[in-house]
């Protein structure tokens, strides 16, 4: 069974405990059918269906996870993840979004066994988004990811925020620039960093693209098959596919519901193998740290289906891009130092490869993407050290910034 103990009164465990679980590839399914019929005789015990409802969510089941959760959210709005060493050196609050795994960031899978508390505050989506009250903290952290969903709470938190009296970490405004058509905006024209535009365009369009009306060229600015294609609000690659020509594409929208696109160049980024190689980097205060890469035979790379548990070669040369990572970094570090300062995020991870011109090729940024160390240490026993250089940074740069604001107001000065 698991060694969570969920016994009453049930303590907020959070993410990390089911997702290293179901890394190790432990059976989530058994705790569910437990406590199932215990939250059922608990309505009021908050904490305990929160837990439920981020277990069901694991496991896939997305719309009773998100029932389970508005359940929880009738209770109570805050849930306190207290640091694994007291006393706590701060207490960080997290603004969070209703949803599901992507809609926030997973921070406390990244600062476990720390000694920082986290308050997961979930704002209201009505009205006052901070209406209900707020825990003592000792400073903000705009957890939310960007989404059609979370962008009206993005709006409505950027006055609310604006002269808050105590640090903000990832403002609403710098997380609305993670959008991905916004991002391909602000990143053009930076030397050695390749983003390709993105295009919005309609069902409609994309229609007269395949009856010979228009080329594509004609809705998406001169760009030519092969192209990416998902649809909008799409999120972890679902209904992202690379299409060739018009008969591809004609297919694709026979398959996929929705009236609005994202199309955008593809980029052929396989080495001289035939592999493709994604990296994911974190910067945290515009300093570049390796999180992972993925090696795969396909260019669109998850890191859980690229066969990275399976292949000892994979992952030994993982291991040797992540201690030749300063040498990565210096290589593409104006691109690096142009995202952090455009982005406008203290924290933020990037998608990323390398194009066969040496030029840095984004897929994607964002701070909600998971980073943790959570993977087998026989396995992946060069991860921990470059984890815990994250963790580390990540940790020195929020007590800085809290020890920054609590000096501020003593002095009456301005936190920076």
């Amino acid at each position: 069974m698991s060694s969570i103990d969920m016994s009453a009164p049930a303590p907020f465990v959070g993410l990390a405990p089911f997702l290293r679980m179901s890394i190790n590839g432990e059976d989530l399914r058994p705790i569910a059918q437990e406590q199932l019929p215990r939250a059922e005789a608990c309505p009021e015990d908050a904490n305990l269906w929160m837990n439920l409802a981020t277990l069901m969510l694991c496991l896939g089941h997305h719309e009773l996870g998100l029932g389970i959760q508005a359940h929880a959210l009738t209770r109570q709005r805050t849930f306190h993840l207290a640091a694994a060493h007291q006393p706590a050196r701060l207490r960080a609050l997290l603004l969070m979004a209703p949803g599901d795994l992507a809609t926030n960031m997973p921070l406390d899978c990244l600062l476990e066994d720390c000694d920082i508390d986290l308050l997961m505050y979930y704002v209201s989506e009505e009205g006052d988004p901070l209406a209900t009250a707020l825990p003592e903290h000792n400073l903000v952290m705009v957890a939310m990811s960007e989404s059609d969903e979370n962008r009206p709470l993005l709006t409505a938190l950027e006055p609310l925020l604006a002269d808050w009296p105590k640090p903000v970490i990832n403002r609403p405004q710098g997380v609305a620039n993670t959008d991905r058509e916004r991002a391909s905006q602000l990143l053009q024209g930076v030397e050695g960093l390749l983003i390709p535009p993105t295009f919005p365009t309609s069902r409609t369009e994309l229609q007269r693209v395949i009856s010979g009306e228009k080329t594509l060229a004609d809705i998406c600015h001169d760009i030519d098959f092969p192209v990416i294609v998902r649809p909008l609000g799409s999120h972890g690659g679902h209904g992202l596919e690379r299409v060739a020509d018009t008969d591809e594409l004609a297919d694709y929208l026979t398959r996929l519901s929705g009236e609005d696109f994202f199309v955008s160049a593809f980029i052929d980024y396989s080495d001289g193998d035939g592999l493709f190689r994604k990296y994911r980097v974190v910067l945290v205060d515009g300093e570049p740290f390796a999180s992972h890469m993925g090696i795969s035979s396909h260019w669109m790379i998850h890191y859980l289906n690229a066969g990275m548990y399976e292949d000892a070669a994979k992952r030994a040369e993982e291991g040797a891009w992540m201690e030749r990572f300063d040498a990565f970094a210096l290589r593409h570090r104006h691109a690096l130092n142009a995202i952090a300062e455009r982005s406008g995020l203290d924290y933020l991870c990037i998608d990323c490869a390398e194009t066969r011109d040496g030029e840095l090729l984004v897929f994607e940024i964002g701070h909600a993407m998971a980073v943790h160390a959570m993977d087998s240490i026989e396995l992946f026993p060069h991860k921990q050290v470059h984890m815990a250089k994250v963790k580390s940074a990540l940790r020195s740069y929020l007590l800085r910034r809290a020890e920054g604001g609590a000096q501020a107001q003593k002095t009456g000065g301005v936190e920076v």
